[in-house]
Protein backbone atom coordinates (compact mmCIF):
# COMPACT_ATOMS: atom_id res chain seq x y z
CA UNK A 1 0.00 0.00 0.00
CA UNK A 2 1.40 3.42 -1.01
CA UNK A 3 1.98 6.18 1.44
CA UNK A 4 -0.70 8.04 -0.01
CA UNK A 5 -3.27 5.08 0.26
CA UNK A 6 -2.17 4.39 3.57
CA UNK A 7 -2.70 8.15 4.41
CA UNK A 8 -6.47 7.49 3.27
CA UNK A 9 -7.15 4.27 5.38
CA UNK A 10 -5.74 6.10 7.99
CA UNK A 11 -8.60 8.76 7.69
CA UNK A 12 -11.65 6.49 6.91
CA UNK A 13 -10.49 4.47 10.21
CA UNK A 14 -10.85 8.13 11.60
CA UNK A 15 -13.98 9.10 10.02
CA UNK A 16 -15.98 5.58 10.36
CA UNK A 17 -16.00 3.58 13.81
CA UNK A 18 -16.18 0.35 11.77
CA UNK A 19 -14.08 -0.27 8.86
CA UNK A 20 -12.37 -3.69 8.09
CA UNK A 21 -9.34 -4.34 5.74
CA UNK A 22 -8.97 -8.33 6.55
CA UNK A 23 -8.49 -9.95 3.58
CA UNK A 24 -11.25 -12.48 4.44
CA UNK A 25 -14.03 -10.24 5.35
CA UNK A 26 -12.83 -8.20 1.99
CA UNK A 27 -13.87 -11.13 -0.06
CA UNK A 28 -17.37 -11.14 1.77
CA UNK A 29 -18.16 -7.57 0.04
CA UNK A 30 -16.51 -8.34 -3.12
CA UNK A 31 -19.72 -9.84 -5.13
CA UNK A 32 -23.18 -9.84 -6.00
CA UNK A 33 -25.79 -12.10 -7.21
CA UNK A 34 -24.05 -12.15 -10.81
CA UNK A 35 -21.09 -14.11 -9.22
CA UNK A 36 -18.80 -11.33 -10.46
CA UNK A 37 -16.11 -10.36 -8.09
CA UNK A 38 -13.43 -7.69 -7.71
CA UNK A 39 -11.86 -7.19 -3.70
CA UNK A 40 -12.64 -3.82 -2.54
CA UNK A 41 -9.25 -2.05 -0.14
CA UNK A 42 -12.07 -1.78 2.81
CA UNK A 43 -15.04 -1.85 3.80
CA UNK A 44 -16.85 0.63 5.99
CA UNK A 45 -19.97 0.22 8.52
CA UNK A 46 -21.75 3.19 9.14
CA UNK A 47 -24.04 3.80 12.06
CA UNK A 48 -25.27 7.92 10.90
CA UNK A 49 -25.59 9.97 7.96
CA UNK A 50 -22.63 12.16 9.56
CA UNK A 51 -20.41 9.00 9.32
CA UNK A 52 -21.20 8.02 5.90
CA UNK A 53 -20.45 11.90 4.89
CA UNK A 54 -17.37 12.12 6.28
CA UNK A 55 -15.89 8.43 4.66
CA UNK A 56 -17.07 10.28 1.31
CA UNK A 57 -15.01 13.26 2.48
CA UNK A 58 -12.08 11.53 2.63
CA UNK A 59 -12.47 9.41 -0.75
CA UNK A 60 -13.26 12.45 -2.59
CA UNK A 61 -9.83 14.02 -1.16
CA UNK A 62 -7.87 10.88 -2.55
CA UNK A 63 -10.04 9.92 -5.53
CA UNK A 64 -10.93 7.07 -4.16
CA UNK A 65 -13.81 4.53 -5.83
CA UNK A 66 -16.72 4.26 -3.75
CA UNK A 67 -19.27 0.94 -3.60
CA UNK A 68 -22.80 1.57 -1.82
CA UNK A 69 -23.90 -2.52 -0.79
CA UNK A 70 -27.39 -3.14 0.45
CA UNK A 71 -27.80 -6.92 0.61
CA UNK A 72 -25.98 -7.74 -2.72
CA UNK A 73 -29.32 -9.50 -4.01
CA UNK A 74 -29.09 -7.64 -7.42
CA UNK A 75 -27.89 -9.16 -11.07
CA UNK A 76 -26.88 -5.85 -12.26
CA UNK A 77 -23.31 -5.48 -11.07
CA UNK A 78 -23.97 -2.57 -9.16
CA UNK A 79 -22.70 -3.92 -5.49
CA UNK A 80 -19.39 -5.17 -7.20
CA UNK A 81 -16.55 -3.16 -6.28
CA UNK A 82 -15.17 -2.67 -10.04
CA UNK A 83 -12.56 -0.42 -9.02
CA UNK A 84 -11.54 -1.76 -5.49
CA UNK A 85 -11.73 1.16 -3.26
CA UNK A 86 -14.26 1.37 -0.39
CA UNK A 87 -17.82 -0.36 -0.10
CA UNK A 88 -19.86 0.91 2.11
CA UNK A 89 -22.49 -1.49 3.65
CA UNK A 90 -25.85 -1.00 5.73
CA UNK A 91 -26.01 -3.13 8.30
CA UNK A 92 -25.66 -1.36 11.04
CA UNK A 93 -28.10 1.48 9.44
CA UNK A 94 -31.27 -1.32 9.63
CA UNK A 95 -33.80 1.17 12.04
CA UNK A 96 -37.35 2.13 11.30
CA UNK A 97 -37.50 5.93 12.29
CA UNK A 98 -40.92 6.60 12.50
CA UNK A 99 -44.23 5.14 11.02
CA UNK A 100 -46.62 7.96 10.76
CA UNK A 101 -49.70 6.66 10.57
CA UNK A 102 -51.68 9.67 10.00
CA UNK A 103 -50.00 10.69 7.45
CA UNK A 104 -49.40 7.33 6.08
CA UNK A 105 -45.36 7.41 5.99
CA UNK A 106 -42.94 5.71 7.43
CA UNK A 107 -39.04 6.38 7.54
CA UNK A 108 -36.29 4.40 7.27
CA UNK A 109 -32.45 3.29 7.08
CA UNK A 110 -31.36 2.04 4.29
CA UNK A 111 -30.41 -1.07 5.89
CA UNK A 112 -33.91 -2.47 6.88
CA UNK A 113 -34.88 -5.59 5.16
CA UNK A 114 -37.98 -5.33 3.29
CA UNK A 115 -39.87 -8.45 4.74
CA UNK A 116 -38.81 -7.00 7.91
CA UNK A 117 -40.18 -3.42 7.37
CA UNK A 118 -43.37 -5.18 6.16
CA UNK A 119 -43.91 -7.09 9.62
CA UNK A 120 -43.55 -3.69 11.50
CA UNK A 121 -46.10 -1.99 9.27
CA UNK A 122 -48.81 -4.64 9.95
CA UNK A 123 -48.70 -4.21 13.09
CA UNK A 124 -49.98 -0.53 12.66
CA UNK A 125 -52.52 -2.34 9.66
CA UNK A 126 -50.42 -0.64 7.06
CA UNK A 127 -48.63 -2.37 4.31
CA UNK A 128 -45.80 -1.01 1.78
CA UNK A 129 -46.77 -2.78 -1.42
CA UNK A 130 -43.20 -3.25 -3.02
CA UNK A 131 -42.72 -6.55 -2.95
CA UNK A 132 -39.10 -7.91 -4.81
CA UNK A 133 -39.56 -11.85 -4.95
CA UNK A 134 -35.68 -10.92 -2.80
CA UNK A 135 -38.41 -9.18 -0.05
CA UNK A 136 -36.82 -11.88 2.75
CA UNK A 137 -33.15 -10.68 1.73
CA UNK A 138 -33.11 -7.61 0.25
CA UNK A 139 -33.11 -3.96 1.92
CA UNK A 140 -35.04 -0.98 0.96
CA UNK A 141 -31.72 1.06 0.44
CA UNK A 142 -30.82 -1.67 -2.42
CA UNK A 143 -34.78 -1.25 -3.33
CA UNK A 144 -34.82 2.29 -3.83
CA UNK A 145 -31.23 2.44 -5.69
CA UNK A 146 -32.58 -0.58 -8.45
CA UNK A 147 -36.03 0.91 -8.76
CA UNK A 148 -37.59 -2.51 -7.72
CA UNK A 149 -40.95 -3.90 -8.88
CA UNK A 150 -42.96 -7.03 -7.51
CA UNK A 151 -45.87 -9.01 -8.41
CA UNK A 152 -47.68 -6.52 -6.82
CA UNK A 153 -46.22 -3.76 -9.26
CA UNK A 154 -49.61 -4.28 -11.61
CA UNK A 155 -52.02 -2.95 -9.24
CA UNK A 156 -49.45 -0.75 -6.81
CA UNK A 157 -46.60 0.51 -9.23
CA UNK A 158 -42.61 0.27 -8.12
CA UNK A 159 -40.57 1.26 -5.46
CA UNK A 160 -40.52 4.88 -7.46
CA UNK A 161 -44.04 5.27 -7.11
CA UNK A 162 -43.63 5.12 -2.83
CA UNK A 163 -40.14 7.26 -2.53
CA UNK A 164 -41.88 10.57 -0.89
CA UNK A 165 -37.94 11.83 0.35
CA UNK A 166 -34.43 11.35 0.63
CA UNK A 167 -31.46 11.63 2.86
CA UNK A 168 -28.74 11.89 0.11
CA UNK A 169 -24.44 12.14 0.46
CA UNK A 170 -23.35 13.51 -2.80
CA UNK A 171 -19.59 12.56 -4.14
CA UNK A 172 -17.75 15.42 -2.42
CA UNK A 173 -19.62 14.62 1.17
CA UNK A 174 -22.49 17.14 1.21
CA UNK A 175 -25.72 15.94 2.49
CA UNK A 176 -28.92 16.98 0.73
CA UNK A 177 -32.66 16.61 1.37
CA UNK A 178 -35.22 15.76 -0.96
CA UNK A 179 -38.68 15.22 -1.56
CA UNK A 180 -42.17 16.03 0.44
CA UNK A 181 -44.00 14.53 3.54
CA UNK A 182 -47.24 15.86 1.83
CA UNK A 183 -48.30 13.34 -0.88
CA UNK A 184 -48.52 16.80 -3.23
CA UNK A 185 -45.25 18.37 -4.00
CA UNK A 186 -45.14 19.59 -7.15
CA UNK A 187 -43.11 22.69 -6.94
CA UNK A 188 -39.14 22.46 -8.22
CA UNK A 189 -37.01 19.47 -9.78
CA UNK A 190 -38.13 15.77 -8.73
CA UNK A 191 -34.51 15.05 -7.12
CA UNK A 192 -35.89 12.36 -5.70
CA UNK A 193 -37.45 10.24 -8.66
CA UNK A 194 -33.47 11.62 -10.07
CA UNK A 195 -32.02 9.36 -7.33
CA UNK A 196 -34.37 6.57 -7.47
CA UNK A 197 -33.31 3.58 -9.83
CA UNK A 198 -29.46 5.58 -10.06
CA UNK A 199 -27.55 2.49 -8.24
CA UNK A 200 -25.38 4.75 -5.66
CA UNK A 201 -24.11 6.85 -9.32
CA UNK A 202 -24.99 10.01 -8.16
CA UNK A 203 -25.15 9.63 -4.34
CA UNK A 204 -25.54 7.14 -1.10
CA UNK A 205 -28.76 7.57 0.56
CA UNK A 206 -28.84 7.41 4.49
CA UNK A 207 -32.44 7.66 5.20
CA UNK A 208 -35.74 6.93 2.85
CA UNK A 209 -39.46 8.69 3.40
CA UNK A 210 -41.43 6.14 1.85
CA UNK A 211 -45.11 6.10 1.52
CA UNK A 212 -47.65 3.53 2.66
CA UNK A 213 -51.30 2.33 2.98
CA UNK A 214 -53.50 0.85 5.00
CA UNK A 215 -53.45 -3.20 4.64
CA UNK A 216 -56.68 -4.50 2.41
CA UNK A 217 -59.34 -6.67 4.65
CA UNK A 218 -58.33 -9.64 2.35
CA UNK A 219 -56.49 -11.35 -0.20
CA UNK A 220 -57.32 -14.38 -2.44
CA UNK A 221 -54.62 -16.24 -3.86
CA UNK A 222 -54.84 -19.02 -6.14
CA UNK A 223 -52.82 -20.59 -9.39
CA UNK A 224 -54.25 -21.66 -12.56
CA UNK A 225 -52.56 -24.60 -15.41
CA UNK A 226 -52.43 -24.18 -18.49
CA UNK A 227 -51.52 -26.91 -21.36
CA UNK A 228 -49.95 -24.18 -23.70
CA UNK A 229 -48.30 -21.22 -22.91
CA UNK A 230 -50.29 -19.27 -25.44
CA UNK A 231 -53.24 -20.01 -23.21
CA UNK A 232 -51.43 -18.82 -20.62
CA UNK A 233 -50.68 -15.49 -21.67
CA UNK A 234 -54.25 -15.27 -23.73
CA UNK A 235 -55.83 -15.25 -20.15
CA UNK A 236 -53.31 -12.64 -18.93
CA UNK A 237 -54.38 -10.67 -21.82
CA UNK A 238 -58.36 -11.55 -21.22
CA UNK A 239 -58.32 -10.46 -17.59
CA UNK A 240 -56.78 -7.13 -17.76
CA UNK A 241 -59.01 -6.45 -20.85
CA UNK A 242 -62.13 -7.18 -19.08
CA UNK A 243 -60.95 -4.22 -16.79
CA UNK A 244 -60.06 -6.37 -13.54
CA UNK A 245 -56.94 -4.95 -12.05
CA UNK A 246 -55.70 -7.79 -9.39
CA UNK A 247 -52.87 -7.49 -7.35
CA UNK A 248 -50.52 -9.88 -8.80
CA UNK A 249 -50.57 -11.86 -12.13
CA UNK A 250 -47.36 -14.24 -11.98
CA UNK A 251 -45.88 -16.02 -14.95
CA UNK A 252 -44.08 -19.47 -14.80
CA UNK A 253 -43.47 -21.39 -17.95
CA UNK A 254 -42.83 -24.98 -18.31
CA UNK A 255 -39.02 -25.48 -17.90
CA UNK A 256 -39.33 -23.56 -14.95
CA UNK A 257 -41.56 -25.51 -13.37
CA UNK A 258 -39.52 -28.55 -13.80
CA UNK A 259 -36.72 -27.06 -12.34
CA UNK A 260 -38.81 -26.11 -9.34
CA UNK A 261 -40.46 -29.47 -8.80
CA UNK A 262 -37.09 -31.11 -8.93
CA UNK A 263 -35.97 -28.79 -6.33
CA UNK A 264 -38.73 -28.58 -3.83
CA UNK A 265 -40.79 -32.18 -4.69
CA UNK A 266 -43.86 -29.98 -4.43
CA UNK A 267 -45.76 -32.32 -6.81
CA UNK A 268 -46.33 -29.88 -9.82
CA UNK A 269 -47.46 -30.93 -12.99
CA UNK A 270 -44.28 -30.71 -15.41
CA UNK A 271 -46.11 -31.31 -18.33
CA UNK A 272 -48.38 -28.37 -18.29
CA UNK A 273 -47.27 -25.85 -20.62
CA UNK A 274 -47.18 -22.60 -18.39
CA UNK A 275 -48.56 -21.56 -14.76
CA UNK A 276 -50.43 -18.48 -13.50
CA UNK A 277 -50.41 -17.15 -9.94
CA UNK A 278 -53.14 -14.49 -9.32
CA UNK A 279 -54.05 -12.42 -6.18
CA UNK A 280 -57.03 -9.94 -5.64
CA UNK A 281 -57.27 -7.73 -2.90
CA UNK A 282 -59.70 -5.30 -1.09
CA UNK A 283 -62.85 -5.96 1.39
CA UNK A 284 -63.71 -9.66 0.92
CA UNK A 285 -66.35 -9.96 -1.09
CA UNK A 286 -65.72 -7.98 -3.85
CA UNK A 287 -61.62 -9.40 -3.78
CA UNK A 288 -63.57 -12.74 -3.62
CA UNK A 289 -65.88 -11.50 -6.67
CA UNK A 290 -62.86 -10.54 -8.54
CA UNK A 291 -60.96 -13.73 -8.05
CA UNK A 292 -64.40 -15.54 -9.25
CA UNK A 293 -64.26 -13.95 -12.27
CA UNK A 294 -60.53 -14.38 -13.03
CA UNK A 295 -61.38 -18.13 -12.85
CA UNK A 296 -64.07 -18.16 -15.81
CA UNK A 297 -61.58 -16.01 -17.50
CA UNK A 298 -58.92 -18.67 -16.88
CA UNK A 299 -61.09 -21.13 -17.68
CA UNK A 300 -62.26 -20.05 -20.82
CA UNK A 301 -58.92 -19.99 -21.96
CA UNK A 302 -58.51 -23.56 -21.70
CA UNK A 303 -56.87 -24.00 -18.23
CA UNK A 304 -55.93 -27.07 -17.16
CA UNK A 305 -57.29 -26.47 -13.29
CA UNK A 306 -57.96 -23.42 -10.91
CA UNK A 307 -57.23 -23.73 -7.39
CA UNK A 308 -58.14 -21.13 -4.90
CA UNK A 309 -55.37 -21.31 -1.69
CA UNK A 310 -58.28 -21.83 1.26
CA UNK A 311 -56.35 -21.19 4.13
CA UNK A 312 -52.74 -19.70 5.11
CA UNK A 313 -50.60 -22.77 4.73
CA UNK A 314 -51.79 -23.04 1.71
CA UNK A 315 -50.86 -19.41 0.25
CA UNK A 316 -47.53 -20.07 1.59
CA UNK A 317 -47.21 -23.06 -1.10
CA UNK A 318 -48.34 -21.36 -4.03
CA UNK A 319 -45.54 -18.76 -3.36
CA UNK A 320 -43.44 -20.85 -2.78
CA UNK A 321 -42.97 -21.87 -6.00
CA UNK A 322 -43.01 -18.73 -7.30
CA UNK A 323 -40.08 -17.70 -5.03
CA UNK A 324 -38.00 -20.73 -5.28
CA UNK A 325 -37.30 -20.47 -9.32
CA UNK A 326 -34.76 -18.25 -9.39
CA UNK A 327 -32.68 -20.86 -6.68
CA UNK A 328 -34.00 -24.40 -8.52
CA UNK A 329 -32.44 -22.66 -12.35
CA UNK A 330 -29.07 -23.59 -11.50
CA UNK A 331 -29.61 -26.96 -10.61
CA UNK A 332 -30.44 -27.15 -14.60
CA UNK A 333 -27.17 -25.30 -15.54
CA UNK A 334 -24.50 -23.92 -13.33
CA UNK A 335 -24.33 -20.35 -14.59
CA UNK A 336 -27.30 -18.07 -14.70
CA UNK A 337 -27.35 -14.89 -16.88
CA UNK A 338 -30.26 -13.16 -15.50
CA UNK A 339 -31.77 -10.53 -17.42
CA UNK A 340 -34.88 -8.57 -16.77
CA UNK A 341 -36.95 -7.14 -19.97
CA UNK A 342 -40.66 -5.23 -20.03
CA UNK A 343 -42.23 -5.08 -22.83
CA UNK A 344 -45.91 -3.71 -23.62
CA UNK A 345 -48.42 -6.53 -22.09
CA UNK A 346 -49.69 -7.19 -24.91
CA UNK A 347 -46.90 -8.33 -26.93
CA UNK A 348 -45.36 -10.64 -24.16
CA UNK A 349 -46.53 -13.46 -26.72
CA UNK A 350 -44.63 -12.12 -28.94
CA UNK A 351 -41.49 -11.91 -27.02
CA UNK A 352 -41.31 -15.17 -25.90
CA UNK A 353 -42.10 -17.00 -29.24
CA UNK A 354 -39.14 -14.99 -30.55
CA UNK A 355 -37.22 -16.17 -27.14
CA UNK A 356 -38.25 -19.58 -28.02
CA UNK A 357 -36.40 -19.11 -31.58
CA UNK A 358 -33.13 -17.72 -30.12
CA UNK A 359 -33.15 -20.55 -27.61
CA UNK A 360 -33.30 -23.11 -30.37
CA UNK A 361 -30.90 -21.41 -32.60
CA UNK A 362 -28.20 -21.39 -30.02
CA UNK A 363 -28.91 -24.56 -28.12
CA UNK A 364 -29.22 -22.79 -25.11
CA UNK A 365 -31.92 -23.44 -22.61
CA UNK A 366 -33.95 -19.77 -21.84
CA UNK A 367 -35.85 -19.77 -19.07
CA UNK A 368 -38.35 -17.18 -18.59
CA UNK A 369 -41.14 -16.18 -15.99
CA UNK A 370 -42.51 -13.26 -14.55
CA UNK A 371 -44.42 -10.60 -13.81
CA UNK A 372 -47.03 -10.56 -16.69
CA UNK A 373 -49.23 -8.12 -15.43
CA UNK A 374 -47.15 -5.61 -16.10
CA UNK A 375 -44.40 -6.80 -18.91
CA UNK A 376 -42.08 -7.66 -16.63
CA UNK A 377 -40.59 -10.96 -18.00
CA UNK A 378 -36.88 -12.37 -16.09
CA UNK A 379 -34.98 -14.29 -19.02
CA UNK A 380 -32.87 -16.22 -17.73
CA UNK A 381 -29.85 -17.74 -20.31
CA UNK A 382 -28.54 -21.03 -18.83
CA UNK A 383 -25.18 -22.03 -19.45
CA UNK A 384 -22.05 -23.06 -18.22
CA UNK A 385 -19.29 -20.30 -17.44
CA UNK A 386 -16.35 -22.96 -17.17
CA UNK A 387 -16.84 -23.49 -21.05
CA UNK A 388 -15.06 -20.53 -22.94
CA UNK A 389 -17.15 -20.92 -26.14
CA UNK A 390 -20.19 -21.26 -25.01
CA UNK A 391 -19.93 -18.49 -22.48
CA UNK A 392 -19.54 -16.30 -25.69
CA UNK A 393 -22.60 -17.61 -27.31
CA UNK A 394 -24.55 -16.65 -24.10
CA UNK A 395 -23.75 -13.01 -23.65
CA UNK A 396 -24.41 -13.09 -27.45
CA UNK A 397 -27.43 -14.68 -27.06
CA UNK A 398 -28.40 -12.23 -24.43
CA UNK A 399 -27.66 -8.95 -26.88
CA UNK A 400 -29.81 -10.46 -28.99
CA UNK A 401 -33.18 -10.82 -26.23
CA UNK A 402 -31.90 -7.05 -25.79
CA UNK A 403 -32.16 -5.89 -29.07
CA UNK A 404 -35.23 -8.14 -29.40
CA UNK A 405 -36.95 -5.95 -25.82
CA UNK A 406 -35.91 -2.69 -27.78
CA UNK A 407 -37.93 -3.95 -31.48
CA UNK A 408 -41.25 -4.93 -29.01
Amino acid sequence: MSEIDTAAIKGIKEACNNVTTDPAELILYSFDATGEMHRPDCVVFPESTAEVADVVKVCAKHAIPITPRGAGTGYTGAAVPLGGGVVITFTRMKRILSINKAAFYAEVEPGIVNYEFGKALAKDGLFYPPDPASLKISTIGGNVMTGAGGPSAVKYGVTRDYVMGLTVVLTDGRVIETGTKTLKGVVGYDLTRLMVGSEGTLGIVTKVRLKVLPMPETVVTATSLFETRKSAIDAVTSILESGLVPRTVEYVDSTAMRCVEEYLNAGLPVNAGGMLLLETDGDRDRACAEMERMKSICLSRKALEFEIAQNAAEVDEQWKVRRSISASLKRFRPTKINEDVTVPRNRIAELMDKIDEISKKSGLPIISFGHAGDGNIHVNVMTDKSDEKEYKLAMKTVEEILDLTLRL
